[in-house]
């Protein structure tokens, strides 16, 4: 007969794999159940076949200097380099050099916490009115709204001022307007994980879908799927690190987990102010960097651009390697371009990825398709065990995140990136945040 472990924690995300970590580090036993066949969660990373430079489908950058993630990367001796080279916007038909981001942050700026919640919009619109604005300006509101669009995944409509704010004062906090990846992106921080898991011992159940949580006091009982075998774990207390919108999918949802007894209404209420955002990101490697030849100016190319802005419908944002010079260059497609993608053919996906990176460069999409040699990408709105890219607070989300992430009965408990209360949640470093903060709470309940 198996041992019943101390705590099982559902989901092997970073925030269920670093909870893991710091619970059989204090002496508990644990089981970790997972739905995909890898652990990472949004984190997923596979191999170009050609450099062997690491593709990230999901989270890519480390955003500033979190001590969550530099900690433990420098404990392994992994290196972080710093995103540099040029940004380059595309209006007016042409590139030029990106002239209007303090004009874009002097907008930001005005947004005020202690005012009434609304949505960024709302505050776009009676800020700036359309009727009393000089074209800069106007051209300055653009961007500040495709920033906020493209950075958040997030809905204009939906997402709120006071979580925005937030979420910057957070980020200057730990420099977070640089970016930093290691050489093997998050995947490097996932080896990390594996190493302090299977040194403590921890089983990580793979393929294994939950479908029911039954809980009562002192007592959870989790029925699952595996390979079309019905299982049961049970533990005196689970940890659940859910997506969020796989906790909100409806009753008639595939991805659907039932709650018997179902969760507090104030549990609910949270969810209802917390939105999952939706992107398509896709990564092209070519046989060679084409656009080392753009010239930009007589003296100077895109050789070393790291950002391209532009305000297509499809792909308004692409970056490249930099400082690293590979063949790669990746589209991000926020909101309702991700959705419009969502569900489409790969062709489709990938046709008009083509489409609007020639129409940037200036290059037909058939010159661009001869020198493609491979397309990677992952739809995480389709995707069953995440149902969307990462969360966003909406309007009156204050406080929703710590609603989320609260315990209950000290038998349920929660984490993952949509918990965080602190301005991360929507990042990897929150995730990780909110696996210590669930992992402190339970060992305080065992007290």
């Amino acid at each position: 007969m198996l041992e019943t472990p101390a705590v099982i924690v559902v989901g092997a995300g970073v925030a269920g794999l670093s909870a893991a970590a710091e619970l059989a580090r204090s002496g508990l036993s644990v089981t970790i159940i997972e739905a995909r066949d890898r652990i990472g969660g949004r984190i997923f990373i596979q191999r170009d076949p050609a450099s062997h430079a690491a593709i990230a489908l999901g989270a890519e950058f480390v955003h500033g200097t979190p001590p969550e993630i530099w900690q433990l990367l420098r404990q392994h001796n992994v290196p972080l380099t710093e995103v540099s080279g040029d940004q380059w916007c595309f209006q007016n038909g042409r590139l030029c050099a990106c002239e209007i981001f303090s004009e874009v942050d002097a907008i930001l700026k005005k947004m005020d916490a202690h005012l009434p919640d609304e949505s960024f919009l709302s505050f776009l619109e009676r800020c700036l009115p359309e009727s009393g604005i000089t074209s800069k300006q106007r051209e300055a509101k653009r961007r500040a709204l495709s920033y906020v669009i493209g950075f958040n995944a997030a809905d204009p409509e939906r997402v709120g001022v006071h979580w925005l704010v937030q979420q910057i004062y957070a980020d200057e906090k730990i420099k977070g307007d640089r970016a930093f990846r290691s050489p093997n992106g998050y995947e490097d921080l996932l080896d990390v994980f594996r190493h302090e898991l299977a040194r403590a011992g921890v089983t990580i159940n793979h393929e294994t879908v939950i479908k029911s949580v039954n809980w009562s006091a002192g007592r959870v009982e989790i029925k699952a799927h595996k390979n079309g075998t019905l299982c049961k774990f049970i533990a005196p207390r689970a940890l659940l690190t859910l997506p969020l919108g796989v906790l909100k999918a409806s009753s008639e949802d595939s991805a659907a987990v039932q709650f018997n007894p179902a969760l507090p209404r104030e549990k609910i209420a949270a969810l209802q102010r917390v939105e999952m955002g939706a992107v398509i990101r896709v990564s092209l490697r070519f046989r060679r960097r084409f656009w080392d030849d753009i010239p930009v100016s007589p003296s100077k190319t895109l050789s070393e651009m790291s950002f391209l802005f532009s305000e297509d419908e499809w792909y308004p944002t692409w970056w490249t390697t930099m400082p690293e010079k590979l063949p790669i260059i990746t589209g991000w497609a926020p909101f309702t371009s991700g959705q419009h993608l969502s569900g489409k053919p790969r062709a489709f996906v990938i046709d008009h990825a083509l489409n609007t990176l020639g129409s940037l460069l200036g290059r037909k999409p058939q010159e661009l398709s001869s020198m493609l040699v491979g397309a990677s990408f992952h739809d995480w709105q389709s995707d069953p065990f995440s149902r969307g890219a990462y969360s966003y607070g909406g309007v009156g989300a204050d406080d929703a995140q710590r609603a989320l992430g609260s315990p209950i009965d000290n038998v349920l408990f929660f984490a993952g990136e949509a918990t965080d209360s602190s301005g991360y949640n929507g990042t990897v470093h929150g995730a990780i945040s909110s696996g210590h903060r669930a992992a402190q709470e339970i060992l305080r309940s065992l007290v």
